[in-house]
């Protein structure tokens, strides 16, 4: 998540995300948005390893780790899991790990584009990086997409993710 503009580029679901996981997520994301200066992070066991250290040094990114026990050091992080929980992990049940992650994706793409953020002055992410210049006008090819079906209440059914290549 950029902490700038509260926008994700992803959402990963799995049952477990060793360091190389992470590593192939971030370079999906150096691809996408280019190359950070900075990552914050807690201390988990898939941010600490050899692996994530040797990456950030080869590709000139500087990794910080907020205190143990210190959670509000990486509030917006915090937030962003909670509001995650409780919108899809808490609401509903999945019958496997593939549709958590199709629903995952759509729910990433709602809170990007349809989803006001008080912090962004009740803008969306999307909205606010257009509106201040962050964001070059939307390449439909870039974004993940959500098209409804022609059922009208919105469940993991009705949610049919495209990515537009």
């Amino acid at each position: 998540m950029n902490e700038f503009y509260s926008f994700t580029r992803v959402v990963t679901v799995d049952t477990s995300l060793p360091s190389q996981r992470v590593i192939r997520e971030l370079e999906m994301l150096v691809d996408w948005q280019g190359r950070p200066d900075t990552i914050r992070s807690d201390n988990g066991p898939e941010f600490i390893s050899a692996a994530i250290s040797e990456c950030c040094e080869n590709n000139g990114i500087s990794w910080h780790y907020i205190q143990p026990g210190k959670p509000t050091q990486n509030s917006l992080i915090e937030r962003f899991n909670r509001t995650f929980r409780q919108d899809v992990l808490d609401s509903y049940m999945f019958d496997s790990l593939a549709e958590l992650r199709k629903y995952a994706q759509a729910w990433a793409w709602m809170y990007n584009n349809e989803r006001p953020h008080a912090a962004l002055g009740y803008l969306t992410p999307v909205e606010f990086l257009l509106k201040y210049g962050k964001l070059p006008a939307l390449n439909q090819r870039q974004f993940p997409t959500l098209q409804q079906d022609n059922n009208s209440n919105m469940n993991c059914n009705s949610l049919v993710l495209n990515v537009v290549r």
